[in-house]
Parts: structure tokens; sequence; C-alpha cells
């Protein structure tokens, strides 16, 4: 009776929580949208562009702890008893448009019509997100008890996250000769659905691995005078984060 006592009393508590942790990020393929009517006289396509992650972890000894892609997080458990919180959340993703890619680019650039497979590299379009594809996102958070061990104050749950938000990205790009560098600037929105295992120890402290899964919108990414790039892509994250909840 004791044991179930203690194990309520836990359960039933409405907690806040905070996490911070690390990332490594894949993307689809997309289709990138480049147009400028005012300023660069182009609008034109880029299909099947492949892009990387710049995970810059090798400074997170050597650096501030935002420079390497990071995971921020903090969350309120509001219905103990069916284990449902909300959680606000900034992803720092870092997202890199390969150099020298043969893509088959259509449209327009100052009055020429192009259909045709190019060879792009950083001197013709060089796009990239790296200060960085950042998402933020509010939404649900459900949790589920799979180990709970309350004399030595462990508990083990798979953690679901239903999140959606808004795209807030500093871009980097130069197209032909132009270069731009942010500012940051809401851009796009995104969705974003996520599941791990949430290992809490010493009562107040866990640590979380998980695999984030989102799509992102992109509608308007800032580019040199009145450019903007357009494009759609899902990326998966693997995360590796702690944190510390307190009852509430």
């Amino acid at each position: 009776m004791a044991q179930t006592a203690e194990k309520d009393a836990h359960i039933l508590r409405k907690r806040l929580y905070l996490i911070w942790g690390y990332n490594r990020d894949r993307y689809t393929s997309s289709t990138v949208h480049f147009v400028d009517k005012g300023t660069g006289d182009y609008d034109f396509r880029l299909y099947n562009a492949t892009a990387k992650d710049q995970p810059n972890q090798e400074k997170i000894l050597r650096t501030p702890l935002s420079v390497p892609q990071y995971n921020f997080a903090l969350g309120y458990l509001f219905n103990p008893k069916k284990n449902m919180g909300i959680e606000l959340s900034w992803h720092h993703l870092k997202y890199v448009i390969r150099d020298n890619q043969m893509l088959h680019l259509k449209g327009t650039i100052q009055g020429q019509y192009f259909d045709q497979d190019t060879l792009v590299g950083a001197n013709f379009v060089h796009l990239e997100h790296t200060n960085g594809n950042n998402y933020l996102r509010l939404g649900l958070v459900k949790t589920y008890n799979i180990v709970f061990a309350p004399k030595q104050k462990v508990n083990l749950q798979f953690v679901a996250k239903y999140q959606a938000g808004v795209l807030w990205p500093k871009t980097y790009s130069k197209i032909m000769g132009a270069e731009n560098d942010g500012p940051f600037r809401p851009s796009g929105l995104v969705v974003g659905l996520s599941g791990g295992l949430r290992l809490m120890a010493l009562k107040y402290l866990f640590l979380e691995p998980s695999f984030d899964f989102s799509y992102a919108v992109y509608t308007g990414a800032k580019l040199s005078g009145t450019g903007r790039a357009r494009q759609k892509f899902g990326s998966m994250q693997s995360i590796l984060a702690a944190g510390i909840s307190v009852p509430f």
C-alpha cells in the first residue's frame, strides 16, 4: 500500500521541465524556387536538390552552447493522470544545399528561358540555412510509463510529441554573385512528430534520446535585394538531450 501511495503521489503531480540537447539531421531532396523580379531579374527552379547538415559538434566544449545544432524545450505536464503535457520547443538545425550538383533548371534568368540540366556550384547558386534551419514549435506531449521503480527513483517512459509552428531561419545565400546573410525572420511553417525514451533518475533529472520527423514549408527565405527562395522538404533529427523536471 505504501509503495502504491508513493507511486500515485509521484504520478499525480504536475511538473515543469527544461530540456537541452544536440542533434544530427538528414533531409529529403527538394525543388527550390528562386525568384526576384525586382533587383535580380530571375525566376527559376532547381529540381531534386540534396542537402546536408552542419553539426559543428567538435566545438561543443570550445564554443558557446548555441553554436552546434541544438534543441531547447520548456514543458508543462498539466494532466498527470493521463500523462499529458504541452511543450514549447526551439530546434536549431542547419541546412546546406550541396555544391556542384547536376540539377535540372527551369525558368528565366535576365529574360532568357532555360530548361536543361545544369552543374550548380557556389559561383552560380549557393543556399544554406545555417544559423539556422530553426523550428519554433508548440504542441502536445504524451508519455507512457514502461518501468517504474519508486525506491530507486527511476522511471522509464516512452514520449510522443505532436507539434507545429514557424520556421525562423537566418539564411545565407549567394545567387549569381549577389550575396546576402540574414536577418533572422519568419519564413514559413513546420509540423513535426517525435518519439523517444525518457529515463528519469535522481528524482528530478532525466535523459531523453529521440527521433523527430518534420515537414518544413519555406514560403519566402530572404535572398539579396527583393529575392526570395521557396521550398518544401522533410527532415529527420536524431537527438540526445538531458533535462530537469520539477513538481509544480
